[in-house]
């Protein structure tokens, strides 16, 4: 990558440069936050956090050799410092400009909501790749171009890791990005210079309360994508009454998309089974096409449905045609860890998911009631993840409570709190709904996996939610490794069915 003057550098900061304090002519052959990744020549952004400050870290980085900082209070470190009066927006567009812009070089289509971001953006590589595009994924799973397939790390990257990805995508050969786009993305202005051709909201339920003062702060941040710096056109699902709302009050132009007979994208004549959903996707005056898609899903459950809408709305904005979008659709089997099916020849369903919010368990949980054969039941293996919102875990255990015959309680990530402290709220929950509470209480994930496998009958489908594609579990200090789908296949494995019977 080509030097850039710090002075160039500075200017694109915009509104939020301040000055530039000593010598403006040096080049800049890097960026960096983390002063532990610091290499020569770079530029140092002092971002302030909510548990460190940037700041506290400048002596390290220039020791490593930082040729200039970003600061929002000088510091007199004997190196040049670019003042502003907000590092971080600083960074993000400060970090564009130093990758040449690489999104405006391609057709960017992003997901927001609290559930169904990550296989929609799926469903939207998938498109772009039928319409002939080299599209990117940004995801919570993984971030791919091409064959190239690197483990997500956050959901959507820190501004400076967002821009160098897109400039190694463009450089890559790729034409187009998909990419989730999380509300602390948009709240801590991970995004800030990207602007969308068109983004769809899913959904809006109960989730990072923790970071968010209420639901109307977290909406505040989802529709923070919806605005004209961000955003050419937008798609939202109109049966989330949080959708519903957004569609009233977008500032950009915005398509609403659902089973209400008022949306102009809607799914008609639905057909939802064991392996995969049938429907007809109608569509009206989107970007000047009508018409009608027959769709044939391998991804089971109504909220696929939707899924497969905000895919298609999103689309026809950012003007793939219809065949194009129907063969995307149909070329996408699975999305790991996201109702991905284990199966080795047992007389039972087993699905793991990455359900972990009241509303995605309740959603599949009642997909897992149409796989349900003859006298079966749902059986569900849950938790909720440490140092997160912790409103949401009682409405979990009502959720499951309600929806599953067979409730088994675990832990998920109890990152830095008392495991058996969450299985308690938990707990509040079910016993509201059972007043004799779970079936099995077990704070050990692979016993209660195996409980529930070994209890399973014909016909039943066992649900193992909350963790989904992850491959560790987090506690205070440490990380261990856990694949609920791995465990799963070791435990059936032993049970004596399939492959391995």
């Amino acid at each position: 990558m080509q030097g850039h003057r710090l002075a160039d550098l500075a200017g694109a900061a915009g509104d939020i440069f301040e000055d530039v304090e000593g010598n403006g002519e040096v080049v800049i052959g890097g960026l960096a936050y983390d002063s532990r990744s610091v290499q020569e020549g770079d530029l140092f952004f002092c971002v302030p956090g909510t548990v460190t400050d940037g700041h506290e870290f400048a002596p390290q980085a220039v020791t490593s050799g930082a040729a200039a900082l970003c600061v929002e209070r000088r510091l007199d470190l004997g190196v040049p410092e670019v003042i502003t009066s907000d590092a971080r927006v600083a960074m993000a567009r400060m970090s564009a400009a130093f990758y040449s812009y690489p999104a405006s070089q391609l057709l960017m289509v992003g997901v927001t909501g609290t559930n169904g971001k990550t296989t929609t953006a799926f469903l939207l590589e998938s498109i772009l790749r039928a319409a002939g595009r080299t599209p990117g994924l940004i995801g919570t799973i993984e971030t791919r171009v091409g064959e190239v397939v690197t483990p997500g790390v956050r959901t959507t990257p820190e501004s400076l890791d967002l821009q160098r990805l897109l400039a190694e995508m463009r450089l890559a050969g790729a034409d187009s990005v998909a990419m989730e786009v999380t509300s602390h993305a948009l709240r801590l202005r991970r995004v800030e210079g990207i602007r969308f051709t068109a983004a769809a909201f899913t959904n809006l339920s109960q989730d990072h309360l923790d970071f968010h003062r209420d639901m109307e702060d977290y909406f505040a941040a989802k529709a923070g994508l919806f605005t004209t710096g961000h955003l050419e056109a937008g798609a939202s699902n109109i049966d989330d009454p949080y959708g519903r709302r957004l569609l009233e009050t977008s500032e950009v132009p915005c398509t609403g998309f659902g089973v209400s007979l008022d949306a102009q994208v809607r799914a008609e004549n639905l057909s939802l089974g064991q392996r995969g959903s049938d429907f007809i996707i109608v569509v009206e005056d989107v970007n000047g096409v009508t018409g009608k898609l027959p769709v044939s899903t391998g991804l089971v459950g109504a909220f696929n449905v939707s899924n497969c809408l905000a895919a298609t709305a999103t689309a026809l904005l950012a003007g793939i045609e219809l065949d194009a979008i129907g063969e995307g659709l149909h070329s996408l089997r699975m999305v790991p860890g996201r109702f991905e099916s284990i199966d080795l020849g047992q007389p039972f369903g087993v699905v793991v998911d990455y359900a972990h919010t009241p509303d995605s368990l309740d959603n599949v949980l009642r997909a897992a009631r149409s796989l349900v054969r003859g006298d079966g039941r749902v059986v569900v293996v849950f938790g909720c993840g440490g140092d997160r919102d912790r409103q949401k875990r009682p409405l979990m255990g009502i959720a499951a409570a309600k929806l599953a015959d067979y409730v088994i309680v675990t832990s998920d990530n109890p990152r830095s709190e008392d495991p058996q402290a969450i299985l308690d709220h938990i707990l509040d929950g079910v016993i509201g709904v059972r007043t004799e509470g779970p079936d099995a209480v077990m704070v050990d994930r692979r016993e209660a996996i195996e409980h529930a496998l070994t209890a399973a009958n014909a016909g039943d489908v066992v649900v193992i939610a909350g963790k989904g594609h992850e491959t560790g579990q987090q506690f205070a200090d440490h990380t261990v490794p856990f694949d609920d789908r791995i465990v799963s296949r070791e435990v059936l494995a032993g049970l004596s069915w399939g492959e391995s019977g």
